[in-house]
């Protein structure tokens, strides 16, 4: 499999190699003479520029040329049109969200309103993650990155475009941001005070746009790629092997170091596990010791679902050993969510103990 660096060199290798722009209202630029994708000129925001760069990495649209304008007479000729137009019709490869009535979503699960880019990827999403795999895209692995791209890239920007709040009093967060790319990218406008207000040089900062945008959910895929799919499978192993580590079924082993808080609710959801999951074990990376972790009420709370005994709370070894009646002991942090034992049995023995208190 191709390293991020190399792959996301490819791909933006394309967009370096552009024509120069016309001087025309209407402004084009391109790698190559073939179908033609339109969006609005002016001020630019990261859905658009996101979602010219994602429709160019399908074989419909491979390196189409980009044309700029909010002629109506020219938008109806172009095969794809972005962010502008007032139509949404996935059949013409129409893609706006601006008009009255619009309300699409991703679906499956997810309520925010779309924007071009998630328009762009609802449609061909699918085709993008199964190249970058290098599967088909009827392969589950493809559907699930599919998603999780979504989730924790794509929803921000549509809502951010949509101007939808991502928090809504006390409750949880209505989408995950964790790159505050749409800022970002308006922040490569032009300024008022620039000199060079021309055509050409808009064009040029909605070209960087389409880069900034583009490598960084290139970057988003291959960390979902190389990182994210193959915690996700340990910790299902981890999960579907509890009941042999305590019948119980709410203790957990992670035989192999990865990340694994957020994989752990989703799959217990998916896998309809009952009861929940209380505490996690696995080797601390930095000594040969085991740490035992009191898993979360949700992904983004600290309360834990049972924290480690009450008593146990910051003591450590022989007097936190004493107390707990368990040899081996480390310690157990002042808000009882995670401790550690010198050996495996000891941390086993820690979180048994801790189920029962």
């Amino acid at each position: 499999m191709f390293t991020v660096g190399r792959l996301i060199s490819q791909k933006l290798n394309h967009l370096h190699k552009t024509i120069p722009f016309s001087n025309s209202r209407v402004c084009a630029f391109s790698t190559a003479m073939g179908k033609k994708v339109g969006t609005h000129n002016g001020s630019f925001h990261c859905d658009e520029a996101l979602a010219c760069f994602m429709i160019r990495l399908t074989n419909k649209f491979s390196a189409a040329q980009i044309v700029r304008t909010r002629d109506p007479q020219v938008l109806d000729s172009l095969d794809a049109v972005l962010d502008v137009g007032g139509v949404y019709d996935a059949s013409r490869d129409r893609y706006d969200h601006h008009q009255k009535g619009f309300g699409e979503v991703f679906g499956h699960g997810f309520n925010t309103k779309l924007s071009s880019a998630g328009l762009v990827y609802k449609h061909y999403g699918l085709e993008i993650i199964a190249k970058e795999l290098q599967l088909d895209e009827g392969h589950p692995d493809v559907y699930r990155l599919y998603l999780a791209v979504y989730k924790s890239f794509l929803e921000a920007i549509d809502a951010v475009d949509n101007g939808i709040n991502q928090y809504d009093t006390d409750k949880p967060p209505r989408y995950v941001n964790n790159t505050n790319l749409s800022s970002r990218v308006k922040s490569l406008n032009l300024d008022w005070v620039d000199l060079d207000q021309s055509s050409d040089r808009e064009n040029e900062a909605f070209q960087q746009a389409m880069t900034l945008a583009g490598s960084e959910f290139l970057e988003s895929v291959q960390f979902h790629v190389k990182s994210w799919l193959p915690a996700r499978s340990i910790v299902m192993e981890c999960i579907a092997a509890r009941e042999s580590i305590d019948s119980s079924g709410e203790i957990m082993v992670l035989m192999r170091s990865c990340p694994w808080k957020l994989h752990i609710f989703e799959l217990e959801e998916e896998m309809k596990i009952d009861p929940s999951i209380k505490y996690v074990i696995y080797q601390d990376d930095r000594s040969d010791n085991w740490r035992l972790q009191a898993v979360a009420v949700s992904p983004d709370k600290f309360e834990s679902r049972k924290p480690l005994p009450y008593l146990w709370r910051g003591l450590e070894h022989d007097k936190l050993s004493e107390v707990a009646g368990i040899p081996g002991c480390v310690f157990v942090h002042m808000s009882g969510f995670i401790g550690g034992n010198r050996t495996y049995e000891g941390a086993l023995a820690m979180a048994r103990a801790s189920l029962k208190a």
